[in-house]
């Protein structure tokens, strides 16, 4: 397989939501804390979160001036990848279509240490319509970035980089809705890692996949830990 092998690893209410204000209720403590055991145990090459995911989680919204950078007006491909020299083998990838994430550094930094997240070095996914002043910020802070797509991502070519540059063999897909839909789509999602918190979620809160197709999974393993499901799925290959 020229890509890495995907496991989309989600906390989810009984009615298959995964964002929302059920997340914030008490009732999903403790399939929260089974969620961040499981990333660190399924021992992936790094994890895969769209632009909104990793603004809420990581970035809180800051975003750089961009006046003060320029890009170098002697290259020659203007969209060519970018990789730093000193790969640490454990990513966290962003899926930034236009380049709206604001770093202050190449590295995750995880406010509780968690080793699941916590120094994942950043790559950055983006299509061709990015600001060339993003890409020249980009690079002051020595954070790699690949291109996959002229206008927007596509899945299977950036899956393809990130297992040629990077060397990725597993990665996690964690959200959300929109990009773990992307990936569904492009028949790109190998396995389900699911934790089932026992709430309902309201009517605004996002599912899954966003505009799904239909593809075909089989229950490969079923746990209740304290009224919690942890559910595996494998996809089914034809």
């Amino acid at each position: 397989m020229n890509r890495p092998h995907i496991i989309c690893h989600m906390v989810m209410s009984i009615d298959g939501k995964v964002t929302g204000d059920f997340l914030f209720q008490p009732e999903c403590v403790g399939a929260t804390e089974i969620y961040y055991r499981l990333n660190r145990e399924l021992n992936a090459d790094g994890f895969i979160c769209g632009r909104v995911t990793m603004e809420s989680s990581f970035t809180a919204g800051w975003y750089p001036n961009l006046a003060d950078y320029e890009f170098r007006s002697d290259r020659v491909d203007k969209k060519e990848d970018y990789i730093v020299d000193d790969l640490s083998g454990f990513y966290a990838v962003a899926f930034d279509t236009h380049g709206k994430l604001g770093w202050k550094s190449n590295k995750i930094v995880d406010t509780d240490g968690d080793p699941g997240y916590d120094g994942a070095q950043i790559i950055e996914v983006l299509s061709e319509q990015v600001d060339d002043r993003y890409l020249a910020y980009l690079e002051a802070e020595k954070i790699s970035y690949i291109f996959a797509g002229e206008s927007s991502i596509d899945v299977k070519l950036a899956l393809s980089k990130l297992k040629s540059i990077f060397g990725c063999k597993t990665l996690l897909l964690e959200g959300g809705s929109i990009i773990n839909g992307s990936f569904e789509r492009a028949d790109a999602v190998d396995e389900l890692s699911l934790v089932v918190a026992p709430i309902v979620a309201d009517k605004d809160s996002k599912p899954l996949f966003m505009d799904s197709a239909i593809s075909k999974y089989e229950l490969v393993k079923a746990e209740n830990e304290n009224g919690n499901l942890i559910l595996n799925y494998k996809r089914v290959k034809y």
